[in-house]
């Protein structure tokens, strides 16, 4: 398989991928030794108990923590070779991340928050059509003009993952996006990254402790202590959860 083929299907891959923190003479390993690869188009779901390395593994795959050891690469780009300028620039073009806080812009209206990655870059064709389509498939268009603190939990969800999508990115990093949400709301998010991964063959790459939070996904893995403890295909449960939107 040449390098371009590689790029092709994995856009991204971990190998040997470590992080350890120091406090003083204390060493704690978030992560150790973590291999895996995301092949295009595919949900990837990881799993693990708080502590576990989820959130320090995303963190990593997204480039907003320096790694201590292995590798990160993002459509066979390495990011730690890049200087933060550059890691900063190919992560907005490259990467869309969803929190679990949302971080939307306080002042900012929904459509505006969305916007806002294209406007950072300087501005993109067509930003504002995308929007306009972004809005009406996750089902916010009527909100567009509201400011965060005027939409529910769901809905600054939603505009979160509609800014994270504006610059089309290779990979979408969802860091638990239900935690703030009730189950209601939680299931109807999944449903929507399912439908994005589905139907536009979006990249997605989601951490959660909840499992039926990833029996959405394609595949799951499982951390533990900071170690891959587990994989398991899902493609009963996905079938089940497709056909039920």
């Amino acid at each position: 398989m040449t390098t371009a083929t590689i790029e092709k299907t994995c856009p991204a891959e971990a190998k040997g991928l470590t992080k350890i923190y120091r406090a003083g003479t204390n060493r704690v390993a978030a992560l150790t030794d973590v291999s895996l690869t995301v092949r295009r188009g595919e949900f990837l779901t990881v799993m693990g108990a708080s502590g576990s390395g989820k959130s320090t593994l995303l963190h990593l795959l997204a480039g907003l923590t320096e790694r201590t050891g292995g590798e990160v690469l993002i459509d066979g780009v390495d990011l730690a070779k890049m200087s933060d300028a550059a890691r900063t620039r190919f992560r907005r073009r490259h990467i869309g991340v969803v929190f679990q806080a949302f971080n939307l812009i306080p002042t900012l209206t929904a459509e505006e928050n969305i916007l806002l990655p294209a406007l950072i870059e300087g501005g993109m064709p067509d930003a504002r059509k995308k929007a306009e389509t972004l809005m009406q498939t996750l089902e916010i268009t009527e909100r567009r003009h509201h400011r965060p603190d005027s939409l529910s939990g769901g809905e600054q969800q939603r505009v979160a993952i509609a800014r994270a999508l504006i610059m089309e990115p290779t990979l979408i990093l969802a860091d638990e996006p239900t935690g703030n949400l009730d189950s209601e709301n939680g299931e109807r998010l999944c449903k929507i990254l399912r439908s994005l991964c589905d139907e536009r063959e979006r990249t997605i790459v989601l951490v959660t402790h909840e499992s039926a939070v990833a029996a959405y996904g394609d595949r799951c893995v499982t951390l533990r202590d900071g170690r891959i403890s587990g994989e398991q295909v899902m493609p009963a449960m996905r079938h089940d959860v497709k056909g039920d939107t």
